[in-house]
């Protein structure tokens, strides 16, 4: 058994073999007055403690636990470069930190990053040399500051309400890679289902031979040969078309080879589109039937433990009936939507925003950075279906969002990306959206039914808890991307949940069913998100508990969620597939 915690390769979609994993054990120290830069830390400090990278300090796995507030910390370990390695460019990777971050080599600083969820990296051959080196990290962290995105992270000491335990510093795999001078750096993909064509569009660090060759199932079924020049397109006719599908992430494997470097990467064939009322995949009318996913673990808080954590998150959905996930107030990481793309498994990607003020315009510099950042990096993964930057931009103090930044976040993204739909904030304030969405967490479930009757509400569609600030527009496609949260605690301690809960497992199901079905017969609604698939900490609405046992029947919940979808049997009846 590998040693090194979370030993796999961090991005498979761009991977090379020449890597060097980091993760281990590291010294650690906090610095509560942000006084380490002063006394110049990363050149001499004796470390006190030990902390195991890439768990943050306030989970169980990184050996700290500790959960009050750490405006800043210190990481530090040594790492050997042979002289083989000295002759190629040397990448230093974070996944992501959390939150400000200072990189020290050999004592001297290399750059610095702000964000706690997107990746960054560091050309460090010329801070290094042959033997041993010490690499430190420096990162300030404030939930409270208003500047920065936190998602989830409570701003109080003790977790509350919808809030948990907060994420400091280090929470995904670093790592070092030892690259060719001239190499690959990039590459995007394009698939045309319909001509069995996938266009490559590639970014190199000079003038070279590329080389493509793509597999399925390691047979070769298409490739490609020509000269490249930092920037280009290279279109592919592939011999076989396969296309991903719900539960069947059929991929294709590639290889690419520029001049010495080698990377090895995959995609899927698939297209998204909304066609009046219904979302539809590869032309074939689709329900979405998500549930809500919010990334905690029980011992690793933002990290999971292992790679086997991340792929039983989805197994465990889709042994639920659910053939997808919106990822919620969170940035996940590239290993977990590299298993939703072997799964066919469709996900929303969301951002962390809660922890920024949208009436102020100096949120957009605390935001479109990294979100940017992020929708380049995952562009590439098919299971993604949806961007979602934010997620209910509540009033701050009084003060409502500016709806500019909210359309200027929703335009940036089309921009970057016109292939997926987005959603510009999930459940409210939309300004301007590609569908609508609401949350709705009616418990009875009459009511529920009355509030998606069209003709007893202004929009003449649904009752829109936030119509006074948002406006549906007549004939947009439109799902519930909140619903249920029912509460269901045995243990009779204190904790949150939605509504009243229910007296028994029947009473539970009965009611989980009757909102289900709500919505399932809705002959508009293109789909749900039921909140939630696990507990967290005192949230108490989960499926399953926080070890993601599950609290009922896993295949009644699943016989309920695979009922057919009104919205389906309309389109098929009407033979639209």
């Amino acid at each position: 058994m590998n040693s090194i915690p979370r030993h796999e390769h961090p991005n498979p979609q761009f991977e090379r073999q020449t890597w060097q994993n980091l993760n281990g054990l590291w010294k650690f120290d906090f610095d509560f007055g942000k006084s380490g830069l002063d006394r110049q830390w990363q050149k001499e400090h004796t470390f006190t403690r030990q902390i195991t990278v890439p768990y943050p300090p306030e989970s169980k796995l990184s050996g700290i636990e500790y959960t009050d507030f750490m405006p800043a910390v210190w990481y530090q370990r040594n790492f050997e470069i042979g002289a083989d390695q000295l002759q190629s460019e040397i990448i230093l990777h974070f996944g992501a930190v959390d939150y400000k971050t200072e990189i020290f080599v050999n004592g001297q600083s290399i750059g610095a990053h702000e964000g706690g969820y997107d990746s960054f990296s560091f050309e460090i051959r010329e801070h290094v040399h042959v033997g041993i080196n010490t690499l430190t990290v420096y990162v300030e962290d404030d939930v409270r500051s208003g500047r920065q995105p936190k998602g989830k992270q409570s701003s109080f000491y003790y977790s509350r309400g919808c809030d948990y335990t907060r994420t400091t510093g280090i929470w995904q795999t670093v790592w070092l890679e030892f690259v060719p001078f001239t190499r690959l750096e990039s590459i995007r993909y394009y698939p045309n289902i319909h001509n069995s064509t996938i266009a490559i569009e590639a970014f190199t660090t000079g003038k070279g031979q590329l080389s493509v060759e793509i597999t399925y199932d390691g047979r070769c079924v298409g490739q490609h040969q020509t000269t490249h020049n930092k920037h280009g397109f290279v279109q592919i006719k592939l011999d076989e078309l396969h296309l991903w599908e719900i539960g069947e992430g059929a991929l294709y494997d590639v290889r690419f080879s520029f001049e010495d470097d080698t990377v090895h990467s995959y995609f899927g064939m698939r297209e998204i589109e909304l066609d009046g009322y219904e979302f539809k995949l590869n032309g074939k009318t689709i329900f979405q039937r998500f549930v809500l996913l919010q990334g905690f673990y029980e011992d690793g808080v933002y990290t999971a433990k292992d790679d086997e954590s991340l792929k039983h998150d989805i197994t465990l959905s889709q042994s639920m009936g659910f053939n997808g996930a919106r990822l919620h107030e969170k940035a996940f990481e590239p290993r977990f939507y590299y298993h939703c793309d072997r799964a066919g498994f469709m996900v929303w990607a969301e951002m962390a925003n809660w922890g920024i003020d949208l009436s102020n315009y100096q949120s957009i510099t605390d935001f479109l950075p990294e979100w940017q950042q992020l929708v380049k990096r995952d562009f590439n993964h098919p299971s993604i279906i949806t961007w979602s930057p934010f997620n209910e931009t509540w009033n701050v103090e009084g003060r409502p969002q500016r709806d500019e930044i909210i359309e200027l976040i929703y335009r940036t993204t089309k921009d970057m990306d016109p292939t997926r739909p987005c959603v510009d904030t999930s459940g409210n304030y939309h300004v301007v959206t590609d569908f609508y969405d609401v949350h709705d967490y009616t418990q009875d479930v009459d009511q529920l039914r009355y509030h998606f009757q069209g003709i007893h509400h202004p929009n003449g569609a649904f009752w829109d808890e936030h119509d006074a600030r948002q406006t549906y527009k007549s004939g947009q496609a439109f799902c519930i991307s909140e619903y249920g949260g029912i509460k269901w605690d045995p243990s009779g301690e204190s904790s949150w949940g939605y509504g009243t809960e229910p007296q028994s497992e029947t009473e539970f199901l009965e009611r989980y069913e009757g909102l289900t079905n709500v919505l399932l017969q809705h002959p508009q609604l293109f789909g749900y998100c039921y909140t939630q698939l696990y507990d967290i900490e005192q949230e108490k609405n989960g499926l399953c508990y926080y070890n993601r046992k599950p609290k009922f029947d896993a295949e009644r919940i699943k016989a309920i969620n695979l009922q057919p979808a009104a919205i389906e049997l309309l389109s098929a009846s009407d033979g639209k597939e």
